[in-house]
């Protein structure tokens, strides 16, 4: 049986049970554990199906194209962002601690993560109701007080208490001098989550890219990695890999 027969067998089962186990795929489609997962992983990513822990549930036609209308009418470069965020969530790996701050390139990572062995420590609520709503066991969400703008808390004590292997971020442009951010509040807040022994990954979409906008976040020799579009003006790629960053562009 080819994937594509599997996925529509798998779908068209999950709209009769709206929730299927990994034992039941393997029992249903007679697959290994191993298939059944890595068949779940590109239906969630396709978003037809919705993964759970060590299972699925379906997808209603109203949620996909709630979903559908979201990604296209609200986020800005959405596909580049998307791209951006797969690529992101394949460098975390099983029992990692990781920091997303706000912003839409965090929720579509979030989206990506969730139900992955990763810990997500995050103020932006709504990524942590999303992970909630998604059965995502392992939501870490600093306290402090609501910045209804942002949709995130604020404590003007961060600390290294939740300090973590990566901690990924975004912000408004990138030079040779650093990552900018606009909100000056929010930026002092996440300066002092940031740790010296963790990875500074940045998440920008390439339109970022060459603009120096607000206030300085942190040097470039600070950012370990940067994610950006394929779309990136590569005289501006050169130009920074000169400066000694790594990027990786999706």
């Amino acid at each position: 049986m080819n994937e594509t027969i599997r996925h529509e067998k798998l779908l068209t089962h999950l709209a009769i049970k709206k929730r299927l186990s990994i034992p039941d795929i393997v029992q249903y489609l007679n697959v290994s554990p191993a298939t059944a997962r890595r068949d779940v992983n590109k239906l969630h990513l396709q978003r037809r199906l919705i993964k759970i822990r060590n299972g699925v549930e379906y997808k209603s036609q109203s949620e996909k194209n709630f979903e559908l209308e979201i990604g296209k009418n609200q986020i800005k470069n959405f596909s580049e962002k998307q791209r951006i965020a797969i690529k992101a969530a394949s460098l975390c790996k099983p029992s990692e601690n990781v920091i997303l701050t706000c912003g839409s390139t965090m929720l579509l990572l979030g989206e990506q993560l969730c139900q992955q062995k990763v810990q997500i420590i995050t103020n932006y609520l709504p990524l942590a109701n999303y992970l909630i709503e998604h059965h995502h066991p392992h939501v870490v969400i600093m306290g402090g007080q609501y910045n209804q703008s942002q949709a995130i808390t604020i404590s003007l004590n961060a600390d290294s208490t939740f300090a973590a292997d990566i901690m990924f971020t975004s912000g408004k442009g990138l030079t040779e001098t650093g990552l900018y951010k606009t909100d000056m509040l929010i930026a002092n807040a996440e300066q002092r989550i940031l740790s010296k022994d963790q990875k500074l990954i940045v998440l920008l979409d390439s339109s970022k890219l060459g603009k120096a906008v607000g206030m300085l976040f942190t040097p470039l020799e600070n950012i370990h990695l940067l994610i950006t579009g394929r779309e990136a003006d590569p005289t501006i790629i050169n130009t920074l890999k000169a400066k000694g960053l790594n990027i990786l562009l999706a």
